[in-house]
């Protein structure tokens, strides 16, 4: 394919403009020289493109940054805010095309800065960029909001080479603000849909990251996880989503919710391009004390882990059951379970792992206080001209706002956090102290049973969006990894009816390369990503 063609081919129903959300008018692509007519491509779409593919097409000079990113602007325009309209993209960087043409330069001039180098990505709306772009969690309390200083991860991807293409929609205040929310909405983001079938949910938060990457809108995606936030997305979207070991990835510059528990992590159609983004990401950061823990546990390069035969001997337990979903889910999830054998694992029954259900609502309460804590210390660093600067102001603002921010559910969750006290309290102690010994419990069980992994479905099918009731999905397995702070890898693992599932495999802490080598070795034996087919509804028999 000529280079104009690839470029006429990413843009099948044409460029428009757009106002609002911060959006920038896309500028079509300038005619190639009768030189670059004669180049000719080794693949037809740009969609489903690795960056290993995207990456030889940049250095064979098939095409440039600058092409590159002006074709996803306009699969962005197609796709997002056209024809299936699915809203993954809160605000486009103005800058882009700058950037991706002095990343050109330096290709040139034979300087590279690492595997990602000119590779255009999306990052969630709530991690800080120090440049025309807002960063709100999609909250109309902090339209308009520039971050005095990039948050450590996008510095580092900037260090790399990495493009910023925009910033991604996701369910407001990363899903922590109401209770019956609706997953992939936010006040100022608007609804997210699954570009699966378009009715249906992407799950949250990082709602916007995981639709634009199955819909080939950006080469990779930036999420951020607390509890699911990263692999239920990525699950109900088709494609792999790694939440690294809390403190592998410096938080700082990123709106939070729980410092016991968040993280950053990539989210891609291929194992590998997590692998490749991951290590870019890492290291320690004096604002963020968690990642002292890092120190000689991390890699510059996770590819080098990438083993197709890394299921071989694999011990991997599992929980009987998580497998057990419904009549047409547990036949889905049987076949998994076949094929990892058939690839050599060695499948552990029930495994003794602590119950969920000892947490009680330990996890939540340690949500609540820390929530408050970090989010009023996050606000001041706003300054003066701040929209909002603390949690009380923030509730203050919806009540004032609630025709466009509370029209579909309320605050509760931000209501019951101010309400608690500091994080001396006695009941955050306690709640604490429950959460650590309970995670203590099942790093003892992956130890104690020589396990490689766990493994189990990330969640369901996707649900259809309910915009009076809200999420209702069938639940996911997010809360083993996300209380203990340990990795967690999904990759696609089969479709009922056209919709995606997901496999996680659940690691030791620092492990994130034993499990990309799992989840590679996976995804090569299994073969189980779709491409989107954006039909508005399910066809009932």
């Amino acid at each position: 394919m000529q280079r104009r063609a690839f470029l006429q081919h990413s843009a099948l129903l044409g460029l428009g403009m757009h106002t609002g959300l911060g959006l920038m008018p896309v500028q079509a692509a300038s005619a190639p020289t009768s030189r670059e007519l004669r180049r000719r491509f080794s693949f037809t779409d740009l969609a489903e493109m690795s960056v290993a593919e995207l990456q030889a097409a940049l250095g064979k000079g098939d095409i440039t940054s600058a092409d590159l990113t002006k074709a996803y602007l306009q699969r962005i325009d197609q796709i997002d805010r056209s024809g299936p309209r699915i809203n993954s993209v809160i605000e486009l960087n103005p800058d882009a095309i700058t950037l991706a043409r002095q990343m050109d330069r330096e290709r040139k001039s034979r300087s590279l800065r690492s595997p990602m180098h000119g590779i255009p990505i999306l990052i969630k709306d709530n991690i800080d960029t120090a440049d025309r772009m807002s960063t709100t969690a999609g909250s109309l309390a902090l339209q308009g909001s520039i971050a005095a200083r990039d948050a450590f991860l996008v510095r580092r991807l900037r260090e790399a080479g990495v493009i910023i293409l925009g910033k991604a929609n996701l369910s407001e205040w990363a899903n922590f603000r109401g209770q019956r929310s609706i997953s992939g909405w936010s006040g100022r983001g608007g609804l997210t849909r699954n570009p699966y079938v378009t009715d249906r949910s992407t799950s949250g938060s990082s709602a916007g990251s995981a639709a634009a990457v199955a819909a080939g809108l950006c080469a990779a995606a930036i999420g951020t996880e607390t509890n699911g936030s990263i692999v239920s997305p990525a699950s109900y979207c088709g494609i792999v989503g790694l939440k690294p070991t809390v403190g592998l990835i410096s938080r700082s510059g990123i709106i939070p919710i729980a410092s016991s528990q968040d993280t950053a992590g990539p989210m891609t159609r291929c194992v590998a391009d997590a692998a490749a983004l991951l290590g870019l990401m890492t290291g320690q950061d004096e604002l963020d004390p968690a990642t002292a823990a890092s120190a000689g546990k991390t890699s510059r390069d996770y590819t080098s882990f990438l083993d197709a035969k890394a299921l071989h001997g694999a011990r991997l337990g599992f929980v009987r059951s998580q497998f057990s979903m419904s009549r047409l889910i547990d036949p889905i999830l049987e076949g998994v379970l076949k094929k990892l054998q058939e690839a050599g694992a060695v499948l552990v029954d029930n495994p003794k792992l602590p119950s969920r259900q000892d947490l009680g609502d330990a996890e939540f309460q340690v949500m609540l206080y820390e929530f408050k804590h970090g989010l009023n210390a996050y606000l001041r660093t706003l300054g003066p001209t701040a929209g909002v600067k603390n949690l009380e102001e923030l509730i203050e603002f919806n009540e004032r706002h609630r025709d466009r921010e509370l029209v579909l559910f309320g605050q509760e969750l931000l209501l019951e956090a101010q309400s608690k006290g500091p994080l001396t309290d006695d009941r955050y102690v306690e709640a604490k102290a429950k959460c650590v010994s309970w995670s203590k419990d099942l790093a003892s069980a992956l130890e104690t049973s020589h396990l490689d992994a766990l493994i189990a479905p990330t969640t369901g099918p996707s649900h259809v969006l309910d915009l009076v009731v809200g999420d209702r999905g069938l639940g996911g397995s997010s809360t083993y990894a996300a209380v203990s702070g340990l990795p967690s890898l999904t990759v696609p693992c089969g479709e009922l009816s056209g919709l995606p599932m997901g496999l996680s495999f659940i690691g030791r802490a620092w492990q994130e390369g034993k499990l990309l080598a799992l989840g590679y070795a996976f995804e090569k034996n299994i073969h189980a990503r779709r491409p989107p087919s954006y039909l508005p509804h399910l066809e009932t028999r």
